[in-house]
């Protein structure tokens, strides 16, 4: 029996600007048509999986239930009221195994690219028999390159399909890589572990005893929120912050690792998104309205606007409704500095898009002036914003397609397509979609200040 722990926290600040702290890269479809949580959960149909648990923070819950609703594959929630590291969060799941089972835990990280599903299913069942002895799993990555953007391990003695553990080691220097790599006694660090729940939990409590404890005390009051499970704040707050590999398997004894060779990428750079796509007859992978001339070895990415591109090479350009990033190939790592100076500079983009999601749907910006801003507000059936009211701006909407039901003070009515209303500020107002297709409207907002803290909830369906 085993049950799926994928991990689904991060914010992907690597891959900005399509990657932003407030939708960050495990929610965005980067290769083929799935998202990469959902390509996660979508891997795992050619194993004996009985159930998932989704470890996410607050701030993402609702992406990740829509995005697993989507898909038919909604497990448990976990929600982490702040970021532990790995370590906490594989606890939490482990304790939430209802009594007297005792499942093999399968840990995915949701942000990771396998293009060889076939020998990803084969190499996980052929550790199953490790993981049921008592031996902690970790699944190391066969190199083909000299990369220092992973951390290594190094492989000891041979344990049926897979081998004792000699060391973890950071990534190292690109000369020490290439010493790894001919060696062969060394794989990336994936991780991906696999072991039994209890045996997991009793090696955290010889080996960080402060993050047990803390877990504990965490989940002894969970309450159930719709889809999610939330923690005890307070007990998960004290929690130390730790990765798995510092926590527990560099100190334990019953770390094995088993190699894994299926075209995996941990997509940590718009440069890892080249290896894994299709390539033109030029070595140029495309995504979008691109016109490219005399261009070669390059990565190009528009969501909306034509891009043309002349005469470059190893380059990647990425442009979003927003912003426009380009870099040359070999120093793409280098995106989060400019986020860190965008978090510097006090500037929204380094977290939020043009186009922002919410529970009820999303809204993107068109316009903003002095003293003004236009949105266009998507509205999913059945959704409904919540019961509110503005101390600074005045609204007015127009519905483009749909219906809608409007409340404003004590007035209930309905607007279909090309009619509009007027929320005068101070007006306690909601917008709800009562049809079977998606609610469009468009919002001209009015007044000194338009920021999105002056909103006074009264309620909310969904909880904010």
């Amino acid at each position: 029996m085993i049950n799926a722990v994928v991990m689904a926290g991060g914010s992907g600040t690597r891959l900005w600007p399509l990657s932003r702290a407030a939708h960050p890269k495990q929610f965005l479809a980067l290769h083929g048509e799935d998202t990469m949580l959902q390509a996660t959960l979508k891997r795992l149909d050619g194993l004996n999986v009985q159930s998932s648990v989704t470890i996410c923070n607050e701030e993402h819950r609702f992406f990740v239930a829509e995005q697993l609703r989507e898909i038919d594959k909604l497990g448990s929630i976990i929600l982490e009221p702040v970021s532990r590291n790995t370590a906490p969060a594989i606890a939490l799941a482990a304790f939430s195994v209802e009594a007297g089972e005792d499942p093999l835990l399968l840990v995915l990280p949701a942000d990771h690219v396998i293009q060889d599903e076939v020998s990803f299913t084969k190499c996980v069942m052929n550790a199953i028999p490790l993981a049921e002895s008592g031996r902690l799993v970790t699944f190391g990555v066969v190199a083909n390159e000299p990369n220092t953007g992973y951390g290594y391990i190094r492989m000891g003695e041979s344990q049926g399909p897979g081998f004792s553990v000699v060391s973890f080691v950071e990534k190292p220097s690109f000369e020490v890589a290439k010493d790894y790599l001919k060696s062969g006694a060394y794989l990336w660090n994936s991780g991906i572990f696999m072991f039994k729940a209890s045996r997991y939990l009793e090696e955290l409590k010889k080996h960080s005893p402060d993050i047990y404890r803390a877990c504990h005390f965490s989940m002894k009051n969970i309450s159930r929120d719709n889809d999610f499970l939330r923690v005890n704040e307070a007990a998960f707050n004290a929690c130390p912050s730790d990765s798995i590999d510092y926590a527990v398997m560099e100190k334990t004894d019953a770390a094995v690792v088993v190699p894994l060779d299926a075209g995996w990428s941990d997509i940590g750079s718009w440069s890892s998104l080249w290896d894994v796509n299709k390539k033109d007859n030029n070595l140029n992978v495309v995504s979008g309205d691109a016109v490219l001339y005399d261009v070669n070895n390059s990565y190009i990415r528009t969501d909306e606007k034509l891009i043309a591109v002349v005469g470059v090479s190893d380059l990647v350009v990425v442009s979003t409704k927003d912003v426009v990033m380009v870099s040359s190939k070999d120093r793409v790592q280098d995106a989060k500095i400019i986020v860190q100076k965008l978090k510097n500079d006090n500037r929204t983009e380094w977290e939020f898009s043009r186009e922002v999601f919410r529970p009820w749907g999303k809204f993107d910006l068109l316009d903003i002036g002095l003293g003004y801003q236009v949105k266009r507000l998507t509205v999913k059936p059945g959704a409904k914003l919540s019961v509110q009211k503005h101390h600074h701006r005045a609204e007015h909407w127009v519905v483009v397609s749909g219906k809608a039901v409007v409340t404003r003070d004590d007035k209930k009515y309905l607007l279909s397509v090309n009619e509009s209303t007027y929320i005068p500020l101070g007006a306690i107002h909601s917008l709800e979609n009562p049809g079977s297709v998606n609610l469009e409207m468009i919002e001209v907002q009015s007044g000194q200040y338009l920021g999105e803290d002056d909103i006074v909830r009264f309620e909310d369906r969904y909880g904010r």
